[in-house]
């Protein structure tokens, strides 16, 4: 019986050998398939800018690869523009240096404040380079490892995703660092694109200015979108409350990786008397409680109050001497951006307060939305 266990044992060694060596195979050539991808849309973009090319001869490549290599796939005419967009959009050297600095400040996980992805980018495309051979062979270098660190560690089904679904360069890098540092798989990135996760990622970090210096830039959202719990119009915080439980992983996915899940109506235990949360998690990277409080009506000002009341419960009680203070997130059916204001003016503790819906929103709604509260803190900056 002990010799059939050690068989089995090598038996399911030898499989996890097999596994990890495809796993490196794959990995391997993915990244094959996009630099060649991005080096065939480098001679197309040049020779078609060049006016050396135009769609005819884009047409008679096409048909030229099909004639020598008749067993290759995605090289038709459609295919050889896809790779040309491909090359444009990831081939401007200060938007590389940009995605590279904010890669490595995510991954560092840097205390120093880096200056939102959008602004940085508006910079880099108003700033001249200066014609040094130095510096050109810097700028090379670095698309190299651009390409290399974050273009390669993404699928070309992802890619197309992201090029197809993201309008702006800034909304690309978005999608593109978050599918390398998240390891998305391609239906979560579908789903972030379909559900406007940039748009209201932005629109979070301009809401909660005044607790930027508590908390990470590009973590939390406003509005969160819950269209897979299926609640009716008139549901109740039971209800709100049982459906997320049901479907905790979708939940999860949506609020952002790194949760872990320690319970519902976790009790709370001051003097006397008990107290019940609705949502409590871990956050591995901030390394602190978060405590999501639902609310099936708009925002009033007495929910803060009862917010902080957890948290300084949670802090005393409950967080670990290594801990991070705990994070309270007031999902709310709606709320008074002014009300709000008011509200948060006074208030130490790390809270946010979001919407969620339980249906989809137009994409351009929350680009709008975007745009005016843009044009807001530019004139603000002026």
């Amino acid at each position: 019986m002990k010799e059939i266990k050690n068989i089995n044992s090598d038996f399911e060694q030898i499989l996890l050998f097999i596994q990890e060596a495809r796993s490196r195979v794959y990995v391997k050539a993915n990244a094959e398939l996009v630099l060649l991808y991005f080096n065939v849309g480098k001679v197309v973009s040049e020779k078609v800018s060049a006016g050396n090319w135009g769609e005819n001869t884009v047409q008679e490549l096409a048909n030229f690869i099909v004639a020598k290599q008749p067993e290759l796939s995605g090289f038709n005419r459609r295919g050889l523009y896809r790779m040309k967009q491909f090359y444009e959009t990831y081939s401007n050297p200060q938007l590389v240096s940009i995605a590279m600095a904010e890669l490595q400040a995510i991954e560092n996980k840097a205390n120093t404040k880096v200056s939102p992805l959008a602004t940085q980018i508006k910079k880099a495309q108003n700033t001249k380079v200066s014609p040094v051979v130095t510096q050109l062979e810097n700028q090379e270098i670095e698309i190299e490892n651009f390409i290399k660190n974050m273009l390669s560690k993404v699928s070309w089904s992802h890619h197309l995703l992201i090029l197809n679904k993201a309008k702006t360069i800034e909304e690309k890098l978005f999608y593109l660092s978050h599918t390398v540092l998240e390891k998305l798989g391609k239906r979560e990135l579908e789903r972030q694109l379909n559900t406007a996760v940039y748009e209201r990622t932005m629109l979070s970090n301009k809401t909660i200015s005044n607790i930027k210096n508590q908390l990470p830039q590009n973590l939390f959202k406003d509005p969160y979108i819950f269209e897979f719990l299926d609640l009716t119009e008139n549901h109740s915080e039971k209800d709100f409350e049982k459906a997320i439980t049901h479907n905790l992983q979708k939940f999860i996915l949506e609020v952002g990786k790194g949760f872990t899940y320690m319970g519902n109506q976790y009790r709370l235990q001051v003097g006397n008397k008990d107290y019940y949360t609705d949502l409590l998690f871990y956050h591995r990277d901030l390394q602190c409680l978060v405590l999501f409080e639902l609310k099936i009506e708009d925002f009033a000002p007495e929910f803060l109050g009862k917010l902080n009341f957890y948290l300084e419960a949670l802090d005393r009680d409950v967080k670990r001497p290594n801990e991070n203070p705990s994070i309270g997130i007031l999902l709310c059916k709606g709320k008074d951006t002014e009300v709000v204001e008011y509200a948060m003016a006074r208030n130490a503790s790390p809270a946010i307060i979001a919407d969620y819906e339980t249906k989809l929103i137009d994409k351009k709604v929350l680009a709008n939305k975007l745009h005016q509260l843009a044009e807001i803190f530019n004139k603000e900056t002026e």
